[in-house]
């Protein structure tokens, strides 16, 4: 006969890294903890992740970029995009269209990374990207953005991206 038990505890809350410096990277929460900002956080896992992703603060400034997604949207290496502000990197956003105009800005408010900062929800759309200034070749991405929290702060967005 199958025996079923249920045990309810607190939560485990992990203490924040040591590691890193505290100071304008972290905060007080209510509870009096000492926490490291979500901007933090995720920084050094999309430095060195395997996916192509990359992390936007709430400035749309890029914060941390994976190599493989500066290869696949043509940004340069990571060293080049990091501190950039997302639409004045090497980025160039298309529309749809055969002609394959720029994106207007009333577009560009709503690819996936943007909206996420405004929305504080998951977003996710498809984007046509030409690769670097002066390749006139362009791919198709899927591109899923997730807020990043402070708290109840939006502080960044987190995308993830995938060639169509």
């Amino acid at each position: 006969m199958a025996h079923v038990e249920l045990s309810l505890s607190e939560t485990f809350v992990p203490p924040a890294t040591s590691s890193l410096e505290q100071g304008s990277d972290s905060f007080t929460a209510a509870d009096g903890r000492h926490e490291v900002d979500g901007l933090t956080r995720w920084s050094g896992t999309v430095a060195t992740a395997a996916e192509p992703c990359l992390l936007i603060d709430e400035k749309t400034i890029i914060s941390a970029v994976s190599p493989i997604c500066c290869e696949l949207l043509g940004l340069g290496t990571p060293a080049e995009a990091v501190g950039l502000p997302l639409l004045e990197s090497s980025l160039r956003l298309l529309d749809f269209t055969a002609a394959r105009g720029e994106l207007t800005e009333q577009d560009v408010e709503k690819i996936p990374p943007l909206l996420v900062l405004h929305s504080r929800r998951l977003a996710r759309g498809l984007l046509r990207v030409q690769r670097g200034a002066t390749d006139e070749t362009d791919i198709t991405v899927d591109a899923v953005s997730t807020p990043v929290l402070t708290g109840q702060d939006v502080v960044g967005a987190l995308t993830f991206f995938a060639e169509v």
